[in-house]
């Protein structure tokens, strides 16, 4: 008498659940449509504009980040250094070079070995075109380390994995199409807690 209602249950349970898994898959497998990769660095020029795609609509929705015009912002994104291994808190790392021109740029970490573990100790867990020290050329170095180091420093956790976000805004490269001739900061890999 009840097997056919408990059959039904069980399958719309099986439909629902393995549809919603399956969303929530394919949105942490992408931000979107049309990358356009530079060495580590990854953006989505198109993700956080009108014409963005459903995919970056959705991130940007469950995110609540900000809508840019075209031409005021342009977010990168870096999950491996410049050799292509995963960035992890218990190593540190060098990010070298200059960005693109960008009226201001900001820096900062994103995971589990990001900055929100850190943010009540004091610590600088983000940088940005005006507060750092560059060198004689304009070029810059910052260090990426769960220990304090000298001059340009991004405090991580040691533990876990992280990203990097690097956001220009007012940037002439936002709203053009030779994002491939840009010249983005590398990221070298300057040791390890188990090495």
């Amino acid at each position: 008498m009840f097997r056919v209602p408990f059959l039904v249950a069980i399958a719309l349970a099986i439909a629902f659940g393995g549809g919603i898994w399956s969303t929530l898959r394919a949105l942490e497998a992408t931000t979107g449509f049309g990358a356009i990769r530079l060495g580590p660095w990854e953006a989505f020029p198109n993700a956080q504009t009108a014409e963005a795609d459903p995919y970056a609509k959705s991130h940007r929705a469950s995110a609540g980040a900000l809508l840019y015009a075209s031409a005021e912002g342009l977010q990168f994104t870096a999950t491996v250094d410049s050799a292509g291994a995963t960035l992890r808190g218990d190593c540190t790392y060098r990010i070298s070079g200059h960005t693109p021109p960008a009226r201001l740029w900001t820096l900062y970490t994103d995971g589990a070995a990001a900055s929100s573990r850190v943010r009540g100790q004091d610590l600088p867990v983000a940088l940005n075109s005006r507060s750092i020290l560059r060198k004689a050329d304009g070029t810059f170095d910052i260090e990426i380390s769960a220990e304090a180091k000298p001059a340009n420093w991004l405090a991580i956790r040691p533990d876990g994995r992280f990203r990097l976000k690097l956001t220009l805004l007012d940037t002439p490269a936002a709203g053009s199409s030779g994002l491939i001739d840009l010249s983005m900061p590398s990221i070298q890999k300057t040791g390890c807690g188990d090495a």
